[in-house]
Order: structure tokens, then C-alpha cells, then sequence
């Protein structure tokens, strides 16, 4: 569980550092790296939810 926060921490870090990297040169590219992150972030974090949720179904049963 440390090694998820400690990854979801360096993502939102990133993402952060992308979108300030892009207010300081205006390069795009530093936004679609920022939304890469944050996109990959997101389904990594739907998919965690969805089979703790699945862990728990199969615990019920």
C-alpha cells in the first residue's frame, strides 16, 4: 500500500511539473505529457478500485 501512495505522489508531482514546466515556455508538449500521466494515473487507479471491489465480491460469495 506504501508503494501505491508513494507512486500516486509522484504522479500528481509530475503532472504538476508538467503543467508549470508548460506556464513557464508554452510548450505543448509538456501539457500532453502532463495529461499522459495523469490519464495512465487515472485508469491505474479505476482498475486498483475495481478488483478490490472484486476481492470483496468473491469474499461474499
Amino acid at each position: 500500500m506504501l508503494l501505491l501512495r508513494i507512486v500516486g505522489i509522484l504522479a500528481v508531482i509530475a503532472t504538476g511539473a508538467g503543467i508549470v514546466a508548460y506556464l513557464f515556455t508554452r510548450d505543448r508538449r509538456y501539457l500532453g505529457l502532463s495529461w499522459r500521466i495523469a490519464k495512465y494515473g487515472l485508469i491505474f487507479v479505476l482498475l486498483l478500485f475495481a478488483l478490490l471491489a472484486f476481492e470483496r465480491l468473491l469474499v461474499m460469495v
